[in-house]
């Protein structure tokens, strides 16, 4: 089961580290990694995506609680979040191919940040499916180079208690 974790921590250096070193203990794969200032300078939310049983992933949250530089931690898994990704995406755009990309580019309403004479810089924010279908119609057109953002995600409305939630 995939679950996507928050965590408000202190902005020092070796927070990371320690968080990245607790799933690596546990043979948890990270799949998807997003660290940022969050709206207080001296605090960063991190965003991770793992896979696996619920059980070790509450077990890893609550460990999570006991480090020192964590505030607060969130299981986000469920239907009560909003998950996005950012993508940029290098394709090849020759005088056959340019016009099914920007049709493309349309229906997904994508845009496009640059454009030469050989290829478009292509850019989309959606969640993980929209991102996945919007890679697998530019494939067939010579997909060039990926660059993709790690899942950020938010509680849909500020609540009480989230399930899986350990505050400070």
């Amino acid at each position: 089961m995939r679950h996507t974790i928050s965590l408000l921590v202190d902005n020092e250096s070796g927070v990371l580290s320690r968080i990245a070193g607790l799933f690596s203990a546990r043979g948890f794969n990270i799949e998807s990694l997003c660290v940022a200032e969050s709206s207080e300078p001296d605090t960063s939310r991190i965003t991770l995506v793992t896979s696996g049983d619920p059980n070790i992933i509450e077990q890893v949250t609550k460990r999570f609680n006991n480090m020192v530089n964590v505030i607060k931690v969130s299981n986000l898994t469920g239907d009560t979040r909003v998950e996005r990704e950012m993508i940029l995406v290098r394709v090849e755009a020759n005088k056959e191919t340019r016009a099914e990309i920007l049709r493309i580019v349309d229906i997904f309403r994508a845009k496009v940040v640059d454009v030469s004479q050989k290829n478009y810089m292509l850019e989309l924010t959606g969640d993980i499916d929209k991102i996945s279908a919007f890679i697998d119609l530019l494939k067939p057109l010579g997909i060039e180079e990926i660059a993709r953002t790690g899942t950020v995600a938010m509680t849909r409305e500020v609540q009480k208690k989230v399930e899986g939630e350990i505050n400070k």
